[in-house]
C-alpha cells in the first residue's frame, strides 16, 4: 500500500516587523522623507549645530524657489513629458521683475503682470509645438528655452539692471513669522493647491490617465490636448513666478540665477518618487525632494566639496533612487 507525501499547504507567514518593512519599501513617499531625515542627521554629525533652527529657516527658504519651479515640472513629468525651459524662464522673469521695480514697491504690481504674461506666452508656445506640432517635448521645451535666453540677453545687452522693491525684498529675503520666511509661506500655500488640483479635480485625474496611456485616455473621452496645454502654461507661468520671487531674495537680477533650475527640478521630481515616464507620483514627494536637493548643495558647500563633487554626489542619489524605484515597481 502507497502511502502519498503530506502536503504542508499552509503558507508561511510573515512576522509584524517582515511585514511593515515589505510596506516601507513599497512605499515611495515613506522612502524620500526617511532619506531626508538620514541625511538631516548626517549633516549633525559631521557639522554640530547643523540643525539649528535659523540654519533649518535658511534651509527651507532656499528649498522654497526649488519647489515653486517644480510644481510646473512635477506637471509636466506626470503627463509623460517634460520641461526644460524652465530655467530661462526663471531667469527672463528675474529680469523683467527687477527692472520694473526698480526699488519701487508700487511697481510690484506692474512687474508681476509682466512676468506672468511673459509666462503665459511661453507656455503657449510650449503647448502648440507639443500638442499641434507634435514635437517632443525634450526638444521643443529645450528649443524655446534658448530662444528665450537669446530673447533675455538682447533684452539686457548682456547687462541688467534694477533691483527688488523692499516689499519683495521683506517677503523673500528674511523671516517675517518668527523664524519662517514668507516665501515659504508661499510655498506651503502653492503646494496645498497643487495637492487638491492633483487628488480632487478632474484635470488631475486627467493628467495622471494621460501619463499612463495617452492614446486610452483620449478614447476614454478625455481632451488630451487641452489638458497638455494648460500643463505648458501653467508651468511656464509658475516658473515665471519663481523667478520673479528670486528677486525678492537676490536683491537684483543676474544672467545666470536660473540656469541650474533644469536639473534641479527634474532631480526634486525624481527623488520624490514621480516616474519619469509619466502617470505615477505626486507633489507632496517632490516636496521632500527639493529640500534633500538644497540639504545636499548646501552641506557639501560646507564640506569645502567642490563643484564637480557635488555634482557627482546629487547625481549618484538620483540614479540610486531610480534603482529603488523600479525595483519596488517590478516587484509589485
Amino acid at each position: 500500500m502507497n502511502v502519498k507525501p503530506t502536503v504542508n499547504t499552509n503558507k508561511i507567514k510573515s512576522t509584524p516587523i517582515q511585514s511593515f518593512f515589505k510596506r516601507f519599501t513599497s512605499n515611495q513617499l515613506a522612502i524620500v522623507y526617511v532619506i531626508l531625515l538620514a541625511l538631516l542627521l548626517i549633516a549633525q554629525a559631521a557639522s554640530p549645530g547643523y540643525l539649528q533652527l535659523n540654519h533649518l529657516a535658511g534651509i527651507l527658504r532656499l528649498a522654497s524657489f526649488v519647489g515653486i519651479a517644480a510644481i510646473g515640472q512635477n506637471l509636466a513629468i506626470l503627463t509623460g513629458g517634460i520641461d526644460l525651459s524652465i530655467a530661462n524662464v526663471i531667469t527672463f522673469a528675474n529680469v523683467i521683475g527687477a527692472k520694473i521695480m526698480m526699488g519701487k514697491d508700487e511697481n510690484i504690481p506692474l512687474a508681476l503682470v509682466a512676468v506672468l504674461v511673459m509666462g503665459i506666452l511661453v507656455g503657449l508656445v510650449n503647448g502648440v509645438g507639443v500638442r499641434i506640432l507634435k514635437i517632443p517635448p525634450f526638444i521643443m521645451t529645450l528649443g524655446v528655452g534658448t530662444v528665450v535666453q537669446g530673447i533675455f540677453l538682447i533684452y539686457t545687452k548682456g547687462a541688467p539692471k534694477g533691483n527688488a522693491a523692499p516689499m519683495l525684498k521683506s517677503i523673500c529675503g528674511r523671516s517675517m513669522f518668527g523664524m519662517v520666511s514668507g516665501i515659504v509661506i508661499i510655498w506651503l500655500l502653492m503646494a496645498l493647491i497643487m495637492w487638491l488640483l492633483l487628488k480632487k479635480t478632474i484635470f488631475g485625474r486627467n493628467i495622471y490617465s494621460i501619463g499612463t496611456n495617452e492614446e486610452a485616455s483620449r478614447f476614454s473621452g478625455i481632451d488630451t490636448g487641452k489638458t497638455t496645454f494648460i500643463v505648458y502654461i501653467l508651468s511656464a507661468v509658475i516658473s515665471a513666478l519663481a523667478g520673479f520671487f528670486l528677486v525678492g531674495y537676490t536683491g537684483t537680477s543676474f544672467l545666470n540665477v536660473g540656469s541650474s533650475y533644469n536639473t534641479k527640478t527634474i532631480a526634486a521630481v525624481i527623488i520624490g518618487g514621480t516616474a519619469i515616464t509619466g502617470g505615477r507620483g505626486n507633489y507632496l514627494g517632490t516636496i521632500a525632494g527639493a529640500i534633500i536637493m538644497t540639504v545636499l548643495e548646501d552641506f557639501l558647500t560646507i564640506l569645502n566639496f567642490p563643484e564637480a563633487g557635488r555634482q557627482i554626489s546629487q547625481g549618484l542619489i538620483i540614479l540610486l533612487l531610480v534603482l529603488i524605484y523600479n525595483r519596488e515597481k517590478q516587484r509589485g
